[in-house]
């Protein structure tokens, strides 16, 4: 097999083979034993003007065909999440075009679709809570006109302008109320967005999690379920225990999905992530594998993705998004490794190099071969060694 050399962080040069092309099976049915979306990123037009504080230039035909390439999978997508660049490069008129193109494309396709609620297009500051609200309102008619399930944002402006639990509840029963179908709530933690620490009223987690229960016990009808990325399974496995009955736990928590999945014989995990847009081949077939009840191939498929999720959701943990789009150019699924917001520049070429080869390992990647040759193309330019 062919082998090339990777920089590391000491300055020397790992020699790493590269492993055989995956085979891996495409779902002949709908998977059933768990619901699944993977959070998806957008590609951006590599000849925009894609730098920090322009308005985002998206190449909707690349960015679409990423979305069928997860549908051929198995998988659903959870659309205009922060895995898109919400308030990370990706500004709400390119934010309301995607969730439009991308819903009426799952129309078409018969495919599962979610899109994110926020109040992102609000101006910067601290806004009254019924600014906050309607905010929300504005952003909720256009998912709904859209066709795509609501998935209940965590606002960076909620958290700036509530003063505790109470104003939360307020705000999100005002929402629930309203909604037209049930939806999806989304507790997202510091570690991806530090605007949101003290979420639900408080920084005390147990003291979050009893606001969380009063609101989904409150409005369970028109709760589907609830995404958490506390990264904390323990938690996790807490609060999904508690739910009322027919409330999904939605995991995003990417250190720990496959055990949280799997479930512990009582309760299971169902999943939101954005590492599934990573890895949608070896998930699918972890997937697949759980509905036939084999929970070796389930393992045999998952465990070895673990060290690749982990490595690009490390610290800075919202910087995940470069790492996301690096593996979708290095599986030719995007034409340039290039970001709106000018976002590709977030992680190292070490890092980088570092997620081809565990990707390589895990088998994400589709043609190995091929995805080294971009890599080689890649550290000639920012090392100025031959890999």
């Amino acid at each position: 097999m062919t082998s090339l050399r990777l920089p590391q962080s000491d300055g020397t040069w790992l020699e790493h083979k590269l492993g055989e092309a995956p085979v891996w099976p495409r779902p002949q049915a709908p998977i059933t034993s768990r619901v699944a979306f993977a959070a998806a990123h957008v590609v951006a037009d590599r000849f925009g003007e894609n730098v920090p504080g322009a308005p985002a230039a998206v190449d909707w035909e690349a960015t679409l065909a990423f979305r069928r390439h997860l549908y051929s999978w198995g998988l659903g997508v959870a659309e205009a999440m922060d895995t898109a660049q919400r308030g990370m490069g990706l500004d709400w008129p390119a934010t309301e075009e995607l969730i439009r193109r991308s819903a009426a494309q799952a129309k078409d396709l018969g495919a599962r679709i979610a899109a994110g609620v926020g109040t992102d297009h609000l101006s910067a500051g601290e806004p009254t809570l019924d600014a906050v609200a309607r905010g929300y309102e504005e952003q909720l008619a256009v998912v709904e006109d859209a066709g795509a399930q609501p998935i209940l944002m965590a606002s960076r402006h909620l958290a700036a302008s509530a003063a505790g639990p109470d104003d939360y509840l307020s705000v999100y029963s005002r929402l629930l109320e309203q909604a037209d179908r049930p939806v999806i709530l989304h507790w997202l933690g510091a570690a991806f967005d530090p605007a949101l620490e003290g979420y639900w009223g408080s920084t005390d987690v147990p003291t979050a999690t009893a606001t969380v229960l009063d609101l989904i016990k409150q409005h369970a009808d028109k709760i589907d379920g609830i995404k958490v990325s506390l990264l904390d399974a323990d938690h996790e496995r807490q609060l999904r225990a508690a739910l009322p009955e027919g409330v999904r736990l939605y995991t995003g928590d990417d250190f720990h999905y496959p055990q949280l999945i799997r479930g512990d014989g009582v309760h299971h995990s169902d999943a939101l992530l954005g590492v599934f847009a990573a890895i949608p081949a070896p998930a699918s077939a972890a997937l697949q594998a759980l509905d036939r009840g084999d929970q070796t191939a389930y393992d045999d498929a998952f465990a070895p993705t673990l060290e690749l999720a982990r490595h690009l959701f490390s610290k800075p943990t919202y910087y995940y998004k470069t790492g996301i789009a690096f593996l979708a150019w290095l599986n030719d699924l995007q034409p340039a490794f290039t970001m709106v917001g000018g976002l590709h520049s977030a992680r190292s070429a070490i890092h980088l190099a570092e997620a081809f080869r565990l990707a390589d390992r895990a088998g994400a990647l589709a043609d190995p071969e091929h995805s080294a040759d971009r890599l080689r193309v890649f550290l000639a330019t920012t090392t100025g060694v031959i890999a």
